[in-house]
């Protein structure tokens, strides 16, 4: 597996290099040259690498919920900004290799160094954070629920819509206004609203989802 994984990363680091799609700064701006990089590279061919693998203690289920955790977070949250001046941003974060209180520490970043490593979380053109396998993967979702409600013998949500009978007031008490899920028919649901120009927080608060939540 080693050996494999050593051959594999290497490759790709190569063929991204021959795609242009590599930068190298201050004193890593010579690896720019293709007989430069590939140089470099070479001794790497040659190392022992080791693939640390095996099962995880609590099972793959604590496996996928410590990366979901991840799935729906930026690169920084508010709550880490500290200040921002004419010395530039100031931001808390976790210095791992100590201990006690002694990790958490600040730093003031120039405002476009601050903005650089932002951009570092953002995925590429064409990534995405989260995807979506078996009956919810996106190219196929609609036809799968179908496919998976006709297997079932589950009939299909009709949507009542009111006859022209009924008098205003009638329409008024019994209309339903929520769109329906365009996969499963149902009744959306609207858990929170934003005002025009205000900022989502994630996750919504208590407070929030009582007062906003749709019975």
């Amino acid at each position: 597996m080693s050996r494999l994984f050593r051959r594999l990363f290497l490759d790709g680091l190569a063929d991204a290099h021959a795609a242009s799609r590599l930068a190298f700064f201050g004193e890593l701006d010579s690896l720019g040259n293709s007989a430069a990089f590939t140089a470099h590279l070479a001794p790497l061919r040659k190392k022992n690498w080791f693939v640390y693998a095996k099962p995880p203690f609590a099972g793959p289920e604590a496996v996928l919920a410590y990366l979901a955790r991840y799935t729906r977070r930026v690169g920084i949250s508010n709550s880490r900004l500290l200040a921002l001046d004419e010395r530039g941003v100031t931001c808390r974060y976790n210095d791992y290799r100590r201990n006690g209180r002694a990790r958490y520490r600040t730093m003031t970043l120039a405002p476009d160094e601050f903005i650089r490593r932002f951009l570092l979380h953002i995925l590429p053109k064409g990534f995405h954070r989260i995807r979506h396998y078996g009956l919810l993967a996106s190219a196929g979702c609609k036809a799968s629920i179908a496919r998976a409600r006709e297997l079932i013998a589950i009939p299909v949500p009709s949507i009542d819509h009111p006859s022209a009978e009924h008098d205003e007031a009638d329409l008024t008490a019994n209309a339903d206004h929520r769109p329906p899920c365009s996969c499963c028919g149902g009744r959306m649901i609207i858990v929170e609203t934003f005002e025009r120009a205000g900022a989502p927080r994630a996750p919504p608060s208590p407070d929030v989802w009582v007062r906003t939540a749709t019975p």
